[in-house]
């Protein structure tokens, strides 16, 4: 299975029957859309728990699903695997996942680029400043930013992250895809939201 467009970042701090609903919803959106279940400090085996949730979920609708920062549980659920920057690099990683497991790093800098050789994608934030960390004092790349870090990373595809709306994925040239959260999971309908997305990216080049 290749990436998808829109990868929607769990929030489990929401109301926990609006969240499920909504991640619901989105899983039977199909492959183009990834569900990254994130759930920092919470106990593992509760993370454990929603990640089979999360795994029958997307089995049954089609879309993707990636683990953040958990080797273990991703390959307790088949999932893909999202690498925080603080994680261990894609090298150390990538000989314990399946071939068909696509890994994604977190980067911020040209730096971090280089540490994160070996992704098969890159999240690429702050591009705005993120509606879900108001407390995030990193300057914004904007959307220059964003492509700089994209062309640096080339061929290696890149996601916009941090305060994206459709309006503002029209705004970045050729991103790969976007990852978001509260500009899905916070909408009145987050499926049309995350079709929203899709449409504002159009076709991949």
């Amino acid at each position: 299975m290749g990436l998808p467009r829109l990868i929607v970042i769990t929030d489990w701090t929401l109301p926990e029957e609006r969240h499920r609903s909504a991640l619901e919803a989105l899983a039977r959106l199909g492959p183009e859309v990834c569900l990254q279940h994130r759930d920092p400090g919470t106990p593992v085996r509760t993370f454990l728990e929603r990640a089979r949730w999360l795994a029958e979920l997307t089995r049954a609708g089609g879309a993707q699903l990636a683990i953040n920062g958990r080797l273990d549980v991703a390959l307790l659920v088949r999932a893909h695997l999202h690498l925080p920057v603080e994680a261990p690099r894609p090298r150390e990683v990538r000989p314990v996942l399946p071939a068909d497991r696509w890994i994604s790093a977190a980067v911020h800098s040209t730096a971090e680029l280089a540490e994160a050789a070996g992704a098969d994608a890159f999240l690429v934030s702050p591009v705005h400043a993120p509606g879900s960390k108001p407390d995030d004092r990193r300057p914004p790349l904007g959307a220059e930013g964003f492509e700089r870090l994209a062309r640096a990373a080339a061929p290696t595809p890149c996601f916009a992250l941090g305060g994206m709306t459709a309006e503002r994925t029209r705004t970045v040239r050729s991103p790969w895809g976007i990852a978001v959260q509260s500009g899905v999971l916070r909408a009145l309908d987050p499926a049309a939201a995350a079709r929203a997305f899709l449409e504002a990216l159009g076709s991949p080049d």
